[in-house]
């Protein structure tokens, strides 16, 4: 029998006990509702169109293609293309299975971020009953609303993403997803050669894999992501603000879903997060490598691509142009997940690869992935010549 009491542990609405019963159903589900999560996705990726599969033509040109650039980034890099010398698999997939996959790759840490967002501490002038509300409105609603924001970020980057690594973070299996048709699309609208935009994608895809799937590369990335979720404060009022706007007058489920999509659905809903201090602390650190990674790939890339593309000067300037004209949307998502790549990020990855090669050689690059220790300090990413003198301190010792 339910209870009167409008403060009702198991029933925080009071009179609203649609919402009650709709926060257990997904609270049952964990921090994020992800059957939710996979439909919003779908609708955003497909816009609520049929996709078809990819063409078994384009799959085999595909595939023609990355072996032509597997060899050339692996002699460039030393790396191998899969983790653990296991074989890379690159395959074409539509935008649905694409975001799909990112869902999966992120869910660690969307999980994470949507426990640390249900701890939110309310202000001090929030009276007590209302402060009861609100916390149990927080508890029930987080794991729809974050089902809509995961579900909204995977989607959007479906539409325009041109491979796994859209965001510079570590994926867990050996596979990369190309989507065909948004290169297909982004060639046309640029008069470029379909190929050549797809070869490289492939190049910047797999020097990518490369060095993320590295064992101590890819487990300091994911230390320092995880402290930058986990120093996301909240701001419940925001919350209880975009909440109270909902009309629940009808009473009509179906009506109030669509409200809630709405009102929840965009990323920057993510109940008020806010960054603070401690977030601060984690961004030189996280900037230092997200520099040095994007600044190696591109070299990487330069290097293989001007021996195989003919289109490589006019790709190479719109790629950059595209790099950093990228959409309110995406550029949140990126500082969401603290990978935001600016054009000052790139420039200064580019001047500390330089710098490194303008007094030593490729071999001596190649050590920036031999070990944790070899990882230049934000220091030592804006002056090189320091960290080059610190790597070889050990052989200066012995002589």
């Amino acid at each position: 029998m339910a209870s009167d009491d409008p403060f009702d542990e198991d029933n925080p609405f009071g009179g609203l006990p649609f919402l009650g019963d709709l926060g257990k159903i997904f609270n049952s589900q964990g921090p994020i509702a992800w059957d939710m999560a996979r439909q919003f996705a779908h609708q955003i990726a497909t816009e609520g169109k049929s996709e078809p599969n990819v063409d078994p033509i384009q799959r085999a040109e595909l595939a023609e293609l990355a072996r032509v650039a597997e060899l050339p980034v692996t002699n460039i890099t030393s790396l191998q293309v899969g983790a653990l010398g296991r074989p890379l698999s690159i395959e074409a997939a539509t935008r649905a299975e694409w975001a799909y996959a990112t869902l999966d790759a992120y869910q660690p840490l969307l999980n994470r971020l949507a426990e640390r967002l249900t701890k939110g501490t309310l202000p001090s002038d929030v009276p007590d009953a209302e402060a009861q509300i609100l916390d149990g409105l927080l508890k029930a609603l987080n794991p729809m609303m974050m089902a809509m924001s995961a579900g909204s970020i995977a989607g959007h980057l479906a539409t325009t993403a041109f491979g796994s690594y859209a965001l510079p973070i570590p994926r867990p299996e050996d596979r990369i997803l190309i989507l065909v048709d948004n290169i297909k699309l982004f060639a046309e609208e640029w008069s470029l050669p379909s190929n050549d935009v797809q070869l490289w994608v492939c190049i910047s895809e797999m020097a990518t894999h490369s060095v993320l799937s590295i064992p101590h590369i890819k487990t300091a990335f994911e230390q320092l992501l995880q402290r930058y979720v986990d120093g996301f404060q909240t701001d419940p009022r925001g919350f209880e603000d975009r909440f109270m706007d909902l009309d629940i007058g009808s009473g009509d489920p179906a009506d109030l879903q669509k409200q809630l999509q709405s009102a929840l659905g965009d990323p920057e809903n993510l109940l008020g997060a806010l960054r603070s201090d401690a977030q601060s602390g984690v961004i030189p650190d996280l900037e230092a490598l997200l520099a040095v990674v994007v600044g190696y790939v591109d070299y990487v890339v330069e290097r293989v691509a001007q021996g195989l593309l003919s289109s490589y000067d006019s790709l190479s300037e719109v790629v950059r142009r595209r790099r950093f004209t990228t959409s309110a949307g995406d550029k949140f998502v990126e500082k969401l997940f603290g990978v935001e790549i600016t054009s000052e990020l790139v420039d200064r990855g580019s001047a500390f690869i330089s710098g490194v090669l303008d007094r030593a050689d490729e071999a001596t690059l190649a050590r920036l992935w031999n070990d944790s220790e070899a990882l230049p300090t934000p220091n030592e990413v804006d002056a090189p010549g320091l960290w080059l003198a610190r790597i070889d301190l050990p052989e200066l010792d012995q002589d």
